[in-house]
């Protein structure tokens, strides 16, 4: 079965070079000028992964961003001209997985593509297993994580967690009392080698917390070892 990858961005030598690369992969490439018509395209076609610049005419990135993850939780990494981190913590709070600064390197656009989509098949296979163990659902106090069905409620209210987002918290669940620094979420998580050195799992911790806590300033689950990083008690 081929892979879609949708990639939204109004510059078409930008989107050109995506796609020759992109196709070289073997994925099929669905191209779009806007967000407005990147929605639209959603809509239509089967998509596994978005690619988002973040400055388009008529709905810039920001908002399709918001706008697609009322409809579906597949992978969105953001582009954007800039890099600043403020940016970067923009793009991941509105709900993308991961963020990619312009002028990039193709190679390595395709290399998070390729991260991305492995995270994708690995969640989706574990969603359709069927296991009789307990080590499918995991509940700390009223936090419940079913591994199985990717969800995640608190008080039985479910919290709308991205995949990213959901992977992070069942890894730090699924090591109760274990203390891992970022670097080890990253390489865990994206299951890539490279460890950039932003504030990407930062800034998903912070969004999970918001999603959970009752008081994301003092977490009950997700807890700051302060200069080696966070754990779940």
């Amino acid at each position: 079965m081929t892979i879609s990858v949708l990639v939204a961005d109004d510059d078409p030598e930008i989107r050109d070079v995506i796609r020759i690369y992109l196709q070289n992969e073997g994925y099929r490439v669905i191209e779009s000028e806007d967000g407005v018509q990147a929605l639209e395209l959603l809509r239509r076609e089967s998509v596994d992964l978005i690619i988002l610049d973040v400055m388009m005419p008529n709905m810039d990135g920001i908002r399709t961003c918001f706008k697609i993850r009322e409809m579906t939780k597949i992978p969105i990494i953001m582009l954007s001209a800039k890099s600043e981190d403020i940016d970067k913590i923009t793009g991941l709070t509105t709900g993308a997985d991961d963020y990619v600064a312009k002028p990039f390197n193709p190679l390595e656009l395709v290399a998070r593509v390729k991260a991305q989509l492995r995270r994708q098949t690995f969640t989706g296979a574990a969603d359709h297993q069927v296991k009789a163990s307990d080590d499918s659902v995991v509940e700390i106090d009223d936090l419940v994580i079913n591994k199985n069905k990717h969800l995640v409620t608190v008080r039985g209210r479910e919290a709308s967690l991205t995949p990213i987002e959901f992977s992070i918290l069942e890894l730090l669940a699924g090591h109760r009392g274990q203390v891992f620094n970022v670097e080890q979420i990253y390489r865990s998580v994206w299951k890539e080698d490279k460890f950039l050195s932003d504030n990407t799992v930062m800034v998903h911790v912070r969004n999970i917390r918001e999603k959970i806590e009752d008081n994301p300033r003092e977490p009950r689950f997700i807890k700051t070892v302060w200069g080696v990083g966070y754990k779940v008690e």
